[in-house]
C-alpha cells in the first residue's frame, strides 16, 4: 500500500493572500521549494512544516495530510 503526503498550503496561502516568495522569505526557503511542496513534489522536513504551520498559526496536521 502507497502513502502519499498532500498538503493544503496553496489553498492556506492564497486565503491569507500570501505570494509564494513572501512564504518562502518569511521561513528561510526559496519560492521553488514552495512550488515543490504546493505541487506535491517535494514532502517538507518535519522542521519545515513546522515553520509553515507556525507562519499561518495552524497545525501541521491542517496543513498536510497522509493519503493511502
Amino acid at each position: 500500500m502507497s502513502e502519499k503526503v498532500t498538503n493544503h498550503l496553496q489553498e492556506c496561502r492564497v486565503e491569507k493572500n500570501i505570494t509564494q516568495e513572501k512564504l518562502a522569505k518569511s521561513i528561510g526557503v526559496t519560492r521553488q521549494t514552495i512550488i515543490a511542496i504546493e505541487k506535491g513534489n517535494y514532502t517538507p522536513s518535519v522542521l519545515l512544516a513546522l515553520k509553515i504551520a507556525k507562519y499561518f498559526d495552524t497545525t501541521v496536521e491542517k496543513l498536510f495530510t497522509i493519503e493511502k
